[in-house]
């Protein structure tokens, strides 16, 4: 186990090195790459990863608290069972990877790219996913009450059984996904109709 804090990294190649049960703290990665990586159980406490590539890594089991993660690569990478604890996940693209199990508690998901990933019955309360790409992801009896989806692209997910009651959902083109056994509030219900070409008044 080691442990590194207020450490400074600029373009550094990591995909080689044994991460796992590592402790990062304060620390600040720019463009590095930890691609194929071992970053198993590692844990990450107010760091910030700027356009980094964990394509392929094993990040099972490790815990991220406050950290940011901006533009940064996950194809692919293996995030079972990981919890993201009030990260900032701006930007970052998730298609392929494995998230079974995985606990995201509060935190900013804008602009991720999240298409057909497995999200089913996750807590996704409170969470921002404004423009974020859920196209074609499993969001079966997900609960996503007071999430911000404003803007965000649902073509073809599955959301039989999700709770988005209190989410904000303007510019959500309803229909191109289906509601059906969706829990919806009275608001969405509007938005629902409106894009259906209704007119409420």
């Amino acid at each position: 186990m080691f442990q590194h804090s207020s450490q400074r990294y600029e373009g550094v190649d990591f995909s080689s090195q044994d991460l796992r049960y590592g402790e990062l703290i304060s620390c600040t990665f720019n463009r590095c790459t930890f691609a194929n990586g071992s970053l198993e159980e590692i844990t990450s406490s107010n760091c910030r990863f700027i356009e980094c590539d964990f394509r392929g890594a094993m990040l099972n089991g490790s815990i991220h608290k406050e950290s940011a993660f901006e533009n940064c690569s996950f194809n692919g990478a293996n995030l079972f069972v990981t919890k993201f604890d009030k990260c900032k996940m701006t930007g970052s693209d998730f298609s392929g990877s494995s998230m079974d199990g995985i606990t995201i508690f509060q935190g900013d998901w804008s602009y991720t790219n999240l298409r057909y990933t497995r999200l089913v019955k996750q807590d996704l309360r409170g969470i921002k996913f404004f423009e974020a790409d859920l196209s074609g992801a499993n969001l079966e009896k997900a609960d996503l009450r007071d999430s911000d989806l404003t803007m965000a692209l649902l073509a073809k997910a599955n959301v039989q059984g999700a709770d988005l009651r209190g989410a904000n959902m303007e510019g959500v083109d309803f229909k191109t996904f289906s509601i059906t056994g969706m829990r919806m509030d009275k608001e969405q219900a509007a938005l629902f109709s409106i894009s259906h070409g209704a007119k409420v008044i």
